[in-house]
């Protein structure tokens, strides 16, 4: 009788002892509470694929800790982790389907966790799963607050190439991209404001330095795949700013290379030409958002250097457009060499909030 007694005391123990360790919360990738900014493609039904730069995963919370399943095509891709808006570091997941632990040793209360993509979409996918959170977990409502909502079109330039990179070689190895330092995002979270970010390094709108144009792709989600349209209704931005040409600015002179050859043959596009294909892009975008503001933006490499054509080249075409919620801005010419700086793209974002404050009422 003892002996049952022991055994009861045992199992008593052990049962009080596991239902004092609270189970962790688990959060698949289609949970409402979860905040995404981007385009993001769920059409798998079991996970969220993830391309272009500056897509994002936030969510709030209260717990001890947070991690994230995770997958990534390639192993070439970063993010920052922020915690709590106030730290961050990189995280660059493996093509191994695992729980990344983004935070631990949390105190009590309120906490926020975001995901946010530095690199751009030729460094492969990422797959996202879920998350979760361990410790007294409570997953918190995400935001309700209506924040103004913007859509970026670029280039390098846009998408942060190189900004990390303090050595002055302006490598493209993907760790010295980093979007969230671009004039893009800067200017985006100085203003609290939503944002999708279209870009891809070496891109133009007539030609790029690898075979697709902005206009071939600026409508998917998967940017590789031309079956995969955007839903163009998911995201109404209020002001959409285009940032292209510098690409195009070098590579019209540039008869020897296949991509001059299939666009144009073996005759250099007129400025004619060029004015109509760029108000041809904005006419699609325009297309799209009826009631966004728009600003043609051109800068800051020596697209738009003292002497140069391609400032007329956009006025042209949007003089062209007599839209009067269709603006022109020009970024300074830089003077350096490579690709801007962080200090740079500060310089950009400042300017660019200048004109939006003096310009745009939204």
């Amino acid at each position: 009788m003892n002996q049952w007694k022991a055994l009861l005391f045992l199992i008593s123990i052990t049962t009080l002892s596991a239902c004092s360790d609270p189970q962790p919360t688990v959060l698949d990738f289609s949970d409402g509470e979860i905040d995404y900014s981007g385009r993001i493609d769920s059409t798998s039904g079991v996970a969220a694929d993830l391309y272009w730069s500056g897509t994002s995963i936030k969510l709030d919370f209260e717990g001890e800790s947070i991690s994230a399943l995770m997958q990534d095509e390639r192993g070439d891709n970063y993010y920052n982790v922020i915690i709590d808006e106030d730290s961050m570091y990189i995280l660059r997941p493996d093509t191994t389907k695992k729980y990344y632990q983004l935070a631990s040793g949390l105190s009590g209360g309120k906490h926020s966790v975001e995901l946010f993509k530095r690199t751009e979409w030729d460094r492969g996918k990422t797959i996202f799963y879920g998350l979760k959170i361990e410790g007294d977990a409570k997953v918190l409502p995400k935001s309700k607050e209506e924040k103004k909502k913007i859509e970026f079109y670029g280039n390098s330039i846009t998408a942060g190439y190189a900004v990390d990179d303090f050595s002055g070689k302006d490598r493209s190895d993907s760790i010295f991209t980093n979007h969230y330092l671009s004039y893009a995002a800067i200017t985006a979270r100085h203003y609290d404001a939503e944002r999708h970010t279209i870009c891809k390094s070496g891109i133009g709108i007539t030609i790029s330095w690898f075979p697709m144009i902005m206009p071939e792709i600026y409508d998917r989600i998967n940017p590789e795949d031309p079956s995969s349209s955007w839903d163009f209704s998911l995201y109404t931005p209020d002001l959409v700013v285009i940032n292209l040409l510098q690409n195009d600015s070098w590579l019209v002179n540039m008869p020897e290379r296949e991509e001059f050859k299939t666009n144009f043959g073996d005759t250099a596009p007129t400025d004619e030409y060029l004015t109509q294909a760029y108000q041809g892009f904005v006419s699609q975008i325009r297309g799209h958002y009826p009631s966004a503001s728009i600003i043609c933006m051109l800068g800051n490499m020596d697209a738009t250097q003292e002497g140069s054509k391609w400032p007329g080249v956009v006025e042209s075409a949007v003089d062209a457009l007599q839209d009067e919620n269709i603006y022109t801005y020009f970024q300074p010419f830089k003077n350096t060499s490579g690709h801007p700086s962080i200090e740079e793209q500060q310089i950009m974002a400042d300017g660019l909030i200048q004109f939006i404050d003096e310009n745009i009422t939204w």
